[in-house]
């Protein structure tokens, strides 16, 4: 038998042509080190800065580090399953984490992967953990507003959509419970709201969770949780995340709410690991770019302009302070970073004012812009009030040598401070908050006692509920006050049927007597 040359010919170019070039080259590396959520590895020398790389473990870990003779890697995940010797991969990918609707109404770990038992999120859409902020020309003013439902904040430092409002305290003042009001109001608002707590008690998170579900909030919420068990190297990522998160649907024109709750975690978990890659330590051990950590992160919140859709991402950061220190470099640093602060005075808090907002150092600089109309005009005069009451509270116990001036100052200041008091998830629509605004700015309540306020505050709503729901309605679509006297009328009508409390009486009596 013999075999044809044209038949062994035919035969190679068949196994040619299917012939597939399955080797593939990688580039390794050796760990040399590894513990706290660091590795060091020997021979990736074409890594890059942010790109992935793969242990043998099936954890990954980012380039932090590019020195001379190895590479420092930080590990997102647990570390303990990684021993020297143990070979580390490029990847060629840079840190991402998936995006899109499928995200919303899901508790996340900072690598986006789901931890509320929900089963596995169905997305194939990732963004890179790490983005350029827009542009100057790629952005317009803030000049829509955020409403929170917190009296105080929308009268006196309005957020606006786009806009970095810090909000600032010590420990145990308030500050998460803000942030969560300001979620639980955008419902109804077209509002995305992803909330990362950075370092928190995972049984707080978990309150934190049911609270939204409680109020309906978790329909239109993203939840990025690194908690305190969970190594530096996710607390100081995890931020980041989440703003690539909310970058998604800004960039399709939505608009986005993000609270990072708290970036003084996020700052002490990047000086442990730049301490531990031996990075020299500056001002209070923190390393030399903190600023820049915080900077490149805040500055990816903007209110796009109409050529990009429109689009809006407004940041809530949170900074703890110690013994209410807001001149301490991590303050200081995000202060000059965002768009004003909201300053928690424990003061105040334990004093019972609640939200215990510190109205003189408390701003917004984008100021009346983040209004509606209505709210201008009733809320003009508010902080003057304020102002001109905690200058003269401490002659208060003095009321009988003040003349008349200075005690209609007083008495219209403790009308305004209880006010402003507002409970623990009670958000006020702006229509109401604009008319109980009106009425104390126009002198309804001067006459009142101070411990009938709320109360009148109160049945003034569900009178206006029942009977002039038109002018709710008028605010609520023009954002301006109704034409006429018709608000001032309605105050007038309600004030002969309000009924003050007895003690009242009985203490006119008295001093009579």
């Amino acid at each position: 038998m013999s075999i044809k040359a044209e038949e062994i010919s035919t035969l190679i170019k068949q196994q040619l042509e299917s012939y597939k070039d399955e080797l593939s080259v990688e580039e390794t590396g050796t760990v040399t080190y590894v513990g706290d959520g660091v590795a060091r590895a020997h021979g990736l020398d074409n890594a890059l800065q942010g790109e992935l790389l793969l242990f043998d473990n099936g954890v990954y870990g980012m380039v932090q580090n590019l020195e001379t003779s190895d590479v420092g890697i930080v590990v997102l995940g647990d570390f303990t399953g990684i021993t020297e010797g143990d070979t580390v991969k490029r990847t060629g990918r840079i840190m991402e984490v998936p995006v899109g609707d499928q995200l919303i109404g899901r508790v996340l770990n900072p690598l986006g992967q789901p931890i509320d038992g929900k089963g596995d999120i169905k997305t194939d859409k990732t963004r890179p953990i790490e983005h350029k902020a827009p542009g100057v020309m790629d952005r317009q003013g803030v000049n829509e507003p955020l409403q929170t439902g917190i009296k105080a904040i929308d009268a006196l430092v309005p957020i606006g959509r786009g806009q970095r409002e810090l909000i600032i305290g010590d420990r145990k003042t308030g500050k998460s419970s803000i942030a969560l009001d300001t979620i639980i109001n955008q419902k109804g608002q077209n509002m995305i709201c992803i909330y990362v707590a950075i370092g928190q008690k995972e049984s707080t998170v978990r309150a934190q969770v049911n609270t939204l579900q409680k109020f309906g909030a978790m329909d239109y919420t993203i939840v990025v949780s690194a908690g305190p068990s969970d190594p530096a190297p996710l607390l100081y990522v995890a931020p980041y995340a989440g703003a690539a998160m909310g970058e998604e649907f800004m960039f399709n024109g939505k608009h986005v709410l993000i609270v990072y709750d708290d970036l003084t975690k996020q700052a002490d978990a990047y000086r442990e690991l730049s301490l531990i890659l031996r990075r020299p330590p500056g001002r209070e051990a923190y390393p030399g770019d903190i600023f820049y950590t915080h900077s490149r992160l805040l500055e990816r919140a903007a209110k796009l302009n109409d050529d990009l859709g429109g689009g809006s991402m407004t940041a809530l950061p949170i900074i703890e302070t110690k013994a209410g220190d807001v001149a301490a470099y991590i303050p200081t640093n995000v202060i000059s970073i965002t768009d004003g602060q909201i300053f928690l005075n424990s003061d105040s808090f334990y004093s019972g004012v609640r939200p215990a907002m510190d109205a003189g150092t408390s701003v917004s600089r984008v100021g009346g812009d983040a209004q509606i109309k209505a709210m201008k005009k009733v809320a003009g005069t508010l902080r003057l009030d304020l102002s001109s009451y905690k200058e003269l509270e401490s002659f208060a116990q003095f009321g009988s040598d003040l003349d008349a001036a200075t005690q209609a100052k007083l008495a219209r200041g403790a009308r305004t401070v209880e006010v402003l008091k507002q409970g623990l998830h009670e958000a006020v629509p702006v229509a109401k908050e604009v008319i109980i605004l009106f009425a104390l700015t126009h002198s309804h309540l001067d006459k009142l006692a101070v411990e009938d306020v709320l109360r009148y505050q109160n049945e003034l709503f569900d009178f206006m509920d029942s009977s002039h729901k038109d002018i709710e309605d008028t605010i609520t679509k023009t954002g301006n006050l109704p034409e006429g006297d018709a608000l001032e009328d309605a105050i007038k009508e309600f004030d002969q049927t309000f009924q003050p409390s007895k003690h009242d009486d009985e203490a006119a009596t008295n001093s009579e007597n």
